[in-house]
């Protein structure tokens, strides 16, 4: 029989990086897949994303089907704006895919995702050898919404040859925000050149939230992100602080020379002259590229040795439609995808790290030197990261974050204190938050 598949082109997934067109091959609605012929049990799948994902998922479709003969999974695939906008429209309706793909929104669509947990206690999703920190990248409120596709961590990447410049040991996995200043200024102190680069400052701001401990995050997980998740905003002024410190005494750029970054190729640690910068694990190659020397990556720096690092990131994951009829055919499906060897090695970590130990462990293998190096980089910080970040961004993020930005800006140059910014940037989220 052949099977008949939507036909969908979208625009380029800005969001994602991706420009590749995508393309289908044309028929039947995936959404009209729920009923059964021809004695088969029909799913539907979707996702977005590029050409590459699309060709290696389909392939895993197919697989999928060939090893169980009485499935039929009927799929589609968008860019990321048309998938929301279809996804939207089928959340209306109740009609939303058996198996779709989300990301850290997946709040807004929580009345239409089905929890994972008594699949997972009933052994049709295998976590057997997945950690409760990855699977943590995909829990609220005590639930599981879905199995992560693949993990992602940023860290510190940073000039061994510099260091040792300087007369300074290498960073290790337990140093802390104090190690990280004393480096920087007595790299800038022995080389003249800055100590670091360039942060994602806000995302650092609320990762130093979570390394607070005590159950803390910049924006709640008991309520999908829309309170504040700490109540004293003196948590913020350790790291305003340290910001301003490090600018003053040069060993930091100032906002106009951050300005002057616009792209890998012009990072200071790219140029030559920074030591550190913040980076993603999967752009450590494009970064050591650019700069055409040894670079290292290190986690990222915590308040001290025993609290959460706040480093871990799920990519996307895939849910479950809480309006499907065969959930436990698309529960097997999905723990095929996420935990068969052979699957994984044709979606080969596009989406992100795989975050089970047997999948990861044999892509090892095959992987060049880079990408164990950031497999091995993702097991590290597994290692004491347990999921106590909050990985859901608040409705509100955006605006929050252009003030945190700003309020930065002015205590840099003197405009504000460190401690009023963080008052103010408090009571600005509060507001935006519609908190009193």
């Amino acid at each position: 029989m052949l099977k008949r598949k939507k036909l969908l082109i979208g625009a380029a997934v800005a969001a994602l990086g991706v420009s590749a067109l995508l393309t289908g091959c044309g028929g039947k609605k995936a959404d009209d897949a729920s009923g059964d012929k021809d004695g088969k049990v029909k799913i539907s799948m979707a996702w977005w994303g590029s050409q590459v994902r699309h060709d290696a998922t389909v392939k895993v479709i197919e697989m999928y089907e060939k090893e169980n003969p009485k499935v039929d999974i009927e799929y589609e695939f968008y860019d990321m704006d048309g998938y929301l906008t279809k996804l939207n429209t089928l959340a209306a309706s109740k009609t939303v895919w058996d198996v779709f793909q989300m990301g850290g929104n997946f709040p807004a669509f929580i009345d239409s995702i089905e929890p994972l947990d008594q699949y997972i206690k009933d052994g049709l999703i295998d976590t057997s050898n997945i950690s409760e920190g990855y699977l943590a990248t995909t829990q609220q409120d005590g639930k599981q919404w879905g199995i992560s596709n693949g993990v992602g961590a940023y860290g510190i990447a940073y000039d061994p040859a510099m260091f040792k410049k300087a007369g300074l040991d290498e960073p290790t996995p337990d140093w802390t925000w104090a190690d990280f200043e004393e480096m920087c200024l007595k790299i800038h102190d022995k080389t003249g050149q800055f100590g670091f680069s360039n942060f994602d400052d806000f995302k650092t701001a609320t990762m130093a939230i979570t390394q607070t401990g005590g159950g803390n995050n910049f924006f709640s997980t008991e309520t999908n992100s829309k309170t504040m998740g700490f109540k004293d905003p003196k948590l913020l002024v350790p790291y305003l602080e340290m910001r301003k410190n490090l600018v003053d005494a040069g060993a930091y750029p100032d906002p106009g020379a951050i300005k002057e970054i616009k792209d890998i190729e012009g990072d200071y640690l790219v140029t030559g002259e920074a030591a550190m910068t913040w980076v993603a694990a999967n752009q450590l190659q494009a970064l050591r590229t650019a700069a055409g020397r040894e670079i290292k990556m290190m986690t990222l720096p915590k308040t001290k040795a025993d609290v959460p690092g706040g480093g871990m990131m799920s990519s996307q994951m895939l849910s479950m439609a809480k309006n499907s009829k065969h959930k436990e055919e698309a529960a097997k499906f999905i723990s095929y995808f996420e935990t068969n060897i052979e699957a994984n090695k044709i979606l080969n970590g596009e989406r992100g790290v795989p975050i089970d130990d047997k999948v990861r462990e044999e892509l090892t293998k095959t992987a060049d030197e880079n990408m164990q190096e950031v497999y091995n980089y993702i097991d590290l910080v597994g290692e004491f990261d347990k999921g106590e970040g909050n990985p859901i961004e608040s409705p509100a993020n955006a605006a929050i974050e252009d003030q945190y930005k700003l309020l930065l800006e002015q205590v840099l140059y003197d405009q504000t204190t460190p401690a009023k910014a963080a008052k103010d940037l408090y009571a600005f989220a509060k507001e935006q938050l519609g908190e009193k």
